[in-house]
């Protein structure tokens, strides 16, 4: 990985952990922690790998145009990339379940690579419907926070951003000829001698998209990933159970939406900080005594992090490939899509 971009990472990290640990009454963090139901984590904890057997499930058939893989693969190469975007920076558990993808199927990485990009920004659209959603009722509490200006930038931001991507992923896909020719088109800024390479790997780019050629298709992504983010808010829900606050379903929505956008900035690995303060801000707009809020985020980021983290390890450790040899791989595919 990078050097400039665990450093920048870690720095972004320490900016937010800042931001969070300021004003906080660390007696009363503690309290809410030692007094925390924790039998609330293992249902919020099931419901969460039901979501990533359906994330599973949107991956098969975004690679079913390319190649048939069984569901139950798909789940072990994604919980791998799970468990590589919680320890690595710079989520590059998407390169490492790509590389395993062509390493059991043979999918080339650059296609893999984006059926996996199609995923994030299917995302991000969720994310931001949900952020989008609960705008104005959040302006009505906390208007004078300076909270609900920075969610806004964000969700404009980001919807400028998502939005397009998706718009040119949908294009490309049903247009494939006239995508391919602006991808020949475009190669005449690429100094000659890569032109090939890059070519090669534009179309192989361009083959992963085949999933969405119909908007039957894109519509059934578009649903699977909406079901996907609510199971994923229903572990928001019952984590909250295991603490002395209660809001509602709404606003666990918003305060997804806004943790997960923010956790596409550069960060430590796991997201540290970028996970858990704008999830504490959200909260403690609606309400939620500081503390209590970063006692919850706390234990949900841990109840997000560590069960996968766990599973994605078991079953890399059965891949019987050897860490330095896979990171040089990932390196290598990095370098190369």
């Amino acid at each position: 990985m990078k050097r400039w971009h665990f450093v920048l990472g870690l720095l972004i990290s320490a900016g937010f952990l800042y931001l969070a640990l300021k004003g906080m009454q660390l007696e009363a963090f503690w309290e809410a922690l030692k007094h925390a139901n924790y039998w609330w984590l293992l249902p919020g904890i099931a419901v969460y790998f039901v979501a990533v057997w359906v994330r599973a499930w949107r991956w098969h058939y975004l690679i079913r145009p390319l190649k048939p893989v069984p569901t139950r693969t798909m789940f072990r190469l994604v919980s791998i990339g799970y468990m590589g975007n919680n320890i690595y920076p710079a989520r590059a558990g998407e390169v490492l379940r790509a590389v395993l993808l062509k390493r059991h199927e043979g999918v080339s990485v650059s296609a893999a690579l984006s059926t996996i990009l199609v995923e994030r920004v299917y995302d991000g659209v969720i994310m931001l419907s949900f952020v989008f959603l609960n705008l104005p009722e959040l302006a009505r509490l906390k208007a004078d926070s300076g909270l609900v200006g920075s969610i806004q930038t964000l969700a404009i931001g980001g919807a400028v951003a998502f939005l397009g991507a998706l718009a040119a992923f949908l294009l490309a896909a049903m247009f494939p000829e006239k995508a391919e020719a602006v991808l020949v088109w475009s190669m005449r800024f690429v100094p000659r001698r890569f032109r090939e390479p890059v070519l090669s790997v534009g179309r192989k780019f361009l083959s992963g998209l085949e999933a969405l050629r119909s908007p039957k298709e894109a519509l059934m992504v578009f649903l699977t990933s909406l079901v996907i983010w609510l199971l994923e808010t229903s572990k928001y829900w019952f984590v909250m159970h295991a603490f002395p606050f209660e809001v509602s379903f709404f606003t666990l929505m918003l305060m997804n939406g806004v943790v997960n956008l923010a956790t596409t900035l550069p960060s430590a690995p796991g997201y540290v900080g970028t996970f858990d303060t704008p999830g504490i801000a959200v909260l403690t707009a609606y309400g939620v005594e500081k503390s209590l809020a970063a006692g919850y985020t706390l234990v949900l980021h841990v109840a997000l992090w560590l069960p996968i983290t766990l599973v994605g390890a078991y079953f890399l450790a059965q891949e019987g490939i050897k860490p330095a040899e896979l990171e040089a791989q990932m390196e290598t595919e990095d370098a190369s899509s």
